[in-house]
């Protein structure tokens, strides 16, 4: 019974000395991942919107009740003082659950670029989204109207071809962007 007192003595001084490490770490690091995760984030938006240099958060309040709740952030894009566009992050749902799209309009209502974040499409098939030659299908359209899935060839200005055997995710990333252009068309009346 004494051996087995020792033992427990000595595995709560070892958790209790590997708490407080642990806990020592998290408090050195966490400013130091939190700065990393805010320039990947920034790299993120300025990969949407090349003319920014600068990004600003819009509170949620400027966009409540558009982009359908797809959108979940919004930041004013900055290149000095002047305001070149916007980007938003929107999550829509897709095959395998939700898909990050990240989606950068200028202030003339052009979109400039779209990017996936997070998401867990499947291999070979909804995960083509990610590829240039879908997302980049994005680039340069409009936002004067909703833009539309086509499958087989995409034949008006706001259309894009589906991924082949991947109508969900190639939707789910349309309506993303067609969110982000609802909010965009609200923060531009």
């Amino acid at each position: 019974m004494n051996s087995a007192v020792k033992v427990g003595g000595t595995l709560l001084v070892i958790s209790a000395v590997a708490s407080f490490l642990l806990a020592g770490t998290n408090q050195i690091t966490a400013p130091v991942i939190e700065e990393r995760n805010i320039q990947a984030n920034n790299e993120l938006r300025q990969s949407v919107l090349p003319d920014a240099t600068d990004f600003k958060q819009l509170d949620a309040s400027e966009f409540e009740g558009k982009g359908d709740g797809l959108i979940v952030e919004a930041y004013e894009g900055l290149n000095g003082s002047e305001n070149v566009g916007y980007t938003f992050k929107a999550t829509p749902s897709g095959y395998g659950g939700a898909i990050e799209v990240i989606i950068g309009i200028s202030t003339d209502g052009t979109i400039t670029g779209v990017d996936i974040g997070t998401m867990s499409e499947t291999a070979g098939l909804g995960a083509k989204s990610k590829d240039e030659a879908f997302n980049g299908q994005y680039d340069g359209k409009k936002t004067d109207k909703p833009l539309e899935v086509a499958k087989g060839s995409a034949s008006g200005d706001n259309q894009i071809l589906a991924i082949s055997g991947a109508t969900i995710s190639s939707t789910a990333v349309t309506n993303g962007v067609n969110a982000a252009i609802d909010v965009f068309n609200a923060l531009n009346k």
